[in-house]
């Protein structure tokens, strides 16, 4: 079993930054993916970044050149830096383990809203 705790979300206005965090309990972020997913009132939950064991990413084309995901191996740890955020990125986002043991996990959610 693996808990993700999320953190960092929050109430910030367009144009404003905030950096969510996901915490694994066992110590793994350096040899596993990790993603970052976002669901919005009445829509789908939808992909936002990932990072693989090696370090590549990849993005939702709406948050290219905006969002930044990353990993802190030492303290077991993946970040979503979230720049100029709009309106629209307001949503719930959840943390996601894709695969570990055959397993998938979730955290459980943090609120993001961007209104002025």
């Amino acid at each position: 079993q693996v808990q993700l705790v999320e953190s960092g979300g929050g109430l910030v206005q367009p144009g404003g930054s905030l950096r969510l965090s996901c915490a694994a309990s066992k110590r793994i972020i350096g040899i596993v993916v990790m993603a970052w997913y976002r669901q919005a009132p009445g829509k789908q939950r939808e992909l936002v970044a990932r990072i693989t064991s090696g370090g590549g990413t990849t993005y939702a084309d709406s948050v290219k050149g905006r969002f930044t995901i990353s990993r802190d191996n030492a303290e077991n740890t993946v970040y979503l830096q979230m720049n100029s955020l709009k309106p629209e990125d307001t949503a719930v986002y959840y943390c996601n383990l894709p695969s570990f043991w055959g397993s998938e996990y979730w955290g459980q959610g943090t609120q993001v809203t961007v209104s002025s």
